[in-house]
């Protein structure tokens, strides 16, 4: 199929194929961009060929100890240079990268160094004894501790491990990278957050995670030599590949340790920040930032958000503050964000909060992927009339290989063709996706569904919330009725009462929280609320 009737010689040979592998953007940057910024952090900046000179170091020192291509490398790091170098370092010694998440507990941590065989780990000062003490809990082989120092942050070196800038300096700066042989070996090890059970590892291929830097680029019209702040951990979805994909670009990567909203200003005011990442919890943290922590700045900045749905209310206000934001979404499973709300010209025309519904929409299939759909439960399309539920499903290059050594959830997950997403969705007219909730999060009040996301929505244009999530709450008559727990904004104050009367204005009965809770909320390390825990409390109120 699709043969010419006579293709001799017309094979596949070195000079016509070579293997897709982020690293090759790097290894052009070294050449092409040697003496641009690469990477920024604190007071330090590194030009391309430095970037390319220290990854080298890396790489040839994890041979030195012993990794061998397939084996895998830990990290237990925020936002620092050595997380960054790690993302190319690890893989240009042949192995594969395991960012994992530093707010997790030890438990879970000892959980996925055994269970992805680590045979060395990268780990900041800030969180050596956690590290510690998952590798004491370890039955197998422990991997060797490499500690990163950050004296700058309040963190120095504990004198208990090799220290990073150490172990660089026993390397090679010419060694030559290990490239893959085949695009579909495996590059990194990313563990889900395990909400629900033990995390699963999820595996990506250098194919998945080429394609997904240049897609990336058309879909966040992304131009040369953009100044990219590395808000969304590199252990999240590998930063969602922004971190692989500037050297394409000549970028300069602004490494972000502590995600404040001074941090934020203070980095596009200083450093000319173009883009950045963040979760809807990051928007509002810009939103609501104090006078003094705000800065002027006067160029717009391209925000992708994603992470939960984020409230129109939330969109309308930051657009005000100079920022663009384009809704994203995506999984672990997914490399990140494989949809967006892809912008209409003649919406430009509909009024402020108009737009800022539109924009809230998950949107359609970013450039990298084949397709992405909601179905019912036979597999079937479902209608695009902003009303019928389904699950959102998607096929393409950037789905991951599987589930590390959990052929049964993998088999589960590609059911049909499809990778299962989990989450439902609406779909309105053209084919633009909205997600109404997490599978697991829909209330079911009197037989009806109420979304947990459009309470939200409700209840996030008072002026006095914040950040608000809806669970369920067992309920004798109704089954289950919507309970809404709200962060109130800094000098503000509400009632129960009020906001529930401000929610039954915006929507029907059934669908109004019957109680309000008034605290912090719980959050992962990327701002996700962690409903799991509220609806814990919800039963017991």
């Amino acid at each position: 199929m699709g043969w010419m009737k006579d293709e001799t010689g017309l094979d596949k040979c070195r000079a016509n194929f070579v293997p897709l592998t982020p690293l090759s953007h790097l290894n052009r940057a070294a050449r092409v961009f040697a003496d641009l910024p690469a990477l920024t952090y604190q007071n330090r900046t590194l030009s391309y060929r430095q970037y390319h000179a220290r990854v080298s170091l890396l790489a040839s020192a994890l041979a030195g100890i012993g990794i061998a291509p397939g084996d895998v490398v830990a990290t237990l790091l925020p936002n620092v240079p050595a997380q960054a170098e790690a993302h190319f370092a690890v893989p240009a010694a042949g192995a594969v990268l395991n960012t994992i998440n530093i707010r997790l507990e030890e438990e879970t941590v000892a959980y996925i160094l055994g269970h992805g065989e680590a045979r060395a780990i990268l780990v900041d000062s800030q969180f050596l004894p956690l590290a510690e003490a998952a590798v004491a809990r370890l039955e197998g082989p422990a991997p060797v501790i490499i500690e990163v120092a950050d004296p700058g942050a309040g963190f120095p070196a504990s004198g208990r491990h090799t220290e990073y800038e150490s172990f660089l300096a026993g390397g090679d700066a010419s060694f030559n990278w290990i490239m893959p042989q085949d695009e579909w070996e495996s590059l990194a090890l990313n563990y889900t957050s395990g909400t629900t059970g033990r995390p699963k590892g999820v595996v990506y291929h250098h194919r998945g995670a080429y394609l997904m830097t240049m897609g990336t680029v058309i879909s966040w019209r992304m131009q040369l030599y953009p100044r990219f702040l590395a808000i969304v951990p590199l252990f999240h979805c590998n930063g969602w590949n922004h971190t692989w994909l500037m050297p394409a670009v000549g970028g300069t990567v602004i490494c972000c340790r502590d995600v404040t909203a001074k941090a934020i200003y203070d980095a596009i005011a200083d450093q000319g920040v173009t883009h950045f990442g963040g979760a809807p919890i990051v928007l509002n943290a810009i939103i609501n930032a104090s006078e003094a922590d705000r800065r002027a700045f006067d160029h717009t900045v391209e925000v992708f958000t994603a992470g939960a749905p984020p409230a129109a209310a939330t969109l309308a206000a930051i657009e005000k503050l100079g920022f663009n934001v384009t809704q994203v979404y995506g999984l672990t499973e997914t490399y990140g964000h494989v949809t967006e709300c892809l912008w209409h010209e003649e919406w430009n025309a509909l009024p402020q909060a108009d737009q800022a519904a539109i924009k809230a929409r998950q949107g359609v299939a970013m450039p990298m992927m084949e397709e992405v759909t909601v179905v019912d439960a036979q597999n079937r399309q479902i209608p695009m009339d902003a009303k019928t539920q389904g699950e959102v499903v998607m096929r393409g290059n950037c789905v991951m290989k599987g589930y590390f050594k959990n052929p049964q959830a993998t088999q589960k997950d590609f059911a049909g063709g499809y990778f299962h997403s989990g989450d439902l969705a609406v779909q309105h007219p053209g084919g633009m996706i909205q997600i109404a909730d997490r599978a697991k999060d829909i209330i079911i009040s009197g037989g009806e569904n109420v979304s947990s996301v459009e309470v939200e929505g409700a209840l996030m244009h008072h002026p006095a919330v914040s950040l608000c999530a809806v669970v369920a709450r067992p309920d004798p008559k109704w089954g289950e009725v919507p309970c809404a727990f709200v962060e109130l904004k800094d000098g503000a104050s509400a009632t129960e009462d009020e906001l529930i009367a401000f929610a039954r204005s915006r929507l029907a009965g059934f669908k109004t929280p019957k109680k309000i809770v008034f605290q912090e909320l719980p959050k992962t390390s990327t701002g996700k609320i962690q409903k799991f825990e509220l609806r814990g409390i919800a039963k017991t109120l």
